[in-house]
């Protein structure tokens, strides 16, 4: 259940009030004239957003003697060649 404290006595004590809200995380009710106009309530406590660039780093390894930058097969573009002629690709 929220805490109900009248508008006169929110602005005489506000600043106290929101560092109980802050500690409690229990919402609190204004209202005037007996009527509620507004709630104050705590706001969520933002946790840091994670790093996704690097985060895989060091995660893959190659085995012994593998050259993941070495080309498969030097002569791959000579072989496309003789068995695509260029006339089907313009």
């Amino acid at each position: 259940m929220t805490k109900m404290i009248g508008a006169a006595e929110f602005k005489a004590k506000c600043l106290a009030i929101l560092d109980e809200v802050q500690a409690s995380g229990e919402s609190i009710t204004i209202t005037k004239r007996g009527k509620p106009v507004a709630t104050v309530s705590a706001v969520a406590e933002k946790t840091a957003p994670v790093a996704r660039f690097g985060m895989m780093k060091g995660s893959v390894t190659w085995a012994p003697g593998v050259d993941p930058t070495a080309p498969v097969d030097p002569d791959w573009e000579a072989e496309w060649e003789a068995n695509n002629p260029a006339e089907l690709y313009r």
